[in-house]
């Protein structure tokens, strides 16, 4: 299968596959327990109708949003996710080159494998940083201060990721970083030479925004006890409010689902919060975003900048989130596969294949701007 060959997620996650050890596509590809929540989170989507009006007069469509006082060229964003240069050796460039091109917003993870300082260099769009908060509290304003000096103007952290989901497939092949791979990981590695070899052939594999906690030889700390160690399960309101007058200017809370927490961060000064539930990978049975977004808009849009994201493979998913309230919608799996499968090349043809897709679906919908997009235009079924 050739890049040429692909026309949406599917046809991209495929590609993935095939290019792809078995644990790393697994690692992308997977989530908690047993997958209802990341199945849910595209289903939701199937439960809403468009309605469409017609001889509107839509010959020229503007799809410019304004997110957190950033303006992004299209309603989608590519979400910051972690150890991109497992998937493609290009990892966070790819994507930095890719949202700059296409003039959206894109995000490096604590987690990120290239710098927030290179991201910046490559992209000259609006950046966020995504983050977690760690139980030294230094360490958390120091990564603000290097954000801040790196030119970031966003900072997101995550708050729904105290500890890690249980991601059975990543057990069952023992995938970890550093990789302690077992026999069934290590079969399934071998029957993938191509990967090995360019993994081997680039720059040695790094976290640089951790480089000083997290060691990739195995000597200081693993991932998954990054997550169990370091991040504080402590954290509460207060600590977040503090660190959002630190900041002192965008702040978004990526991981709120109910309303009671959507007004507690408008309370403290939050510009924006993304309903999220980590792409399913974190607590299984937990409720889609699409599902919330309509009451938490409700409760809060008129005050802070609503984002979702999971589960969009398509861009008239995109156009029923942007009916309901949301300011933009994150983008996940949905440019990872096609990150993995051909690095800058891919994540570009799937912005592109989206682009398209959501000026053709407002056209089709009788709508020249995002505004248009109501909630007059959706009826749900049952």
């Amino acid at each position: 299968m050739q890049l040429k060959d692909c026309y949406n997620f599917h046809d991209f996650r495929r590609m993935a596959k095939q290019r792809l050890p078995g644990p790393i596509f697994n690692y992308i590809d997977g989530a908690a327990d047993d997958e209802v929540t990341y199945r849910r989170n595209t289903a939701a989507f199937e439960k809403c109708d468009l309605v469409p009006d017609v001889l509107r007069g839509v010959a020229d469509v503007d799809m410019s949003v304004t997110v957190m006082g950033q303006k992004l060229s299209m309603p989608v964003y590519c979400s910051p996710t972690a150890l991109q240069r497992l998937f493609h050796h290009q990892g966070e460039r790819a994507v930095a080159a890719a949202a700059g091109k296409f003039g959206t917003m894109f995000g490096v993870s604590s987690l990120g494998t290239t710098s927030l300082e290179e991201a910046r260099r490559i992209s000259g769009g609006p950046q966020v940083y995504q983050f977690y908060f760690h139980k030294d509290r230094g360490l958390n304003r120091d990564m603000m201060a290097r954000a801040k000096s790196a030119g970031v103007e966003t900072m997101m952290l995550t708050v729904d990721s105290i500890t890690g989901g249980n991601r059975e497939r990543d057990k069952r092949t023992g995938f970890a970083i550093p990789f302690k791979l077992n026999l069934s990981g290590i079969a399934q590695f071998a029957m993938k030479p191509a990967w090995g070899i360019n993994y081997l052939t680039h720059e040695r594999f790094s976290l640089p925004q951790l480089d000083d906690h997290i060691k990739m030889d195995g000597g200081a700390l693993s991932i998954s006890r990054y997550f169990t160690e370091m991040l504080d399960p402590s954290m509460n309101w207060e600590d977040v409010e503090q660190m959002v007058r630190e900041w002192g200017g965008p702040f978004c809370l990526k991981g709120i689902m109910s309303v009671d927490d959507a007004r507690r961060a408008v309370e403290i000064g939050c510009s924006g919060i993304v309903l999220s539930n980590h792409g399913g990978r974190q607590l299984d049975g937990s409720r889609s975003a699409f599902d919330q977004l309509a009451e938490i808009v409700d409760a809060v849009g008129d005050r802070i900048d609503v984002m979702m994201d999971g589960g969009i493979q398509r861009g008239t998913h995109v156009l029923k989130a942007l009916s309901l309230g949301a300011k933009a919608v994150g983008l996940g799996r949905y440019y990872l596969f096609p990150l993995a499968a051909a690095g800058q090349a891919g994540v570009e043809r799937a912005l592109e294949t989206m682009r398209i897709e959501i000026e053709r679906g407002m056209k089709l919908m009788g709508c020249t701007t995002v505004e248009q997009l109501t909630r007059r235009n959706l009826r749900f079924r049952d």
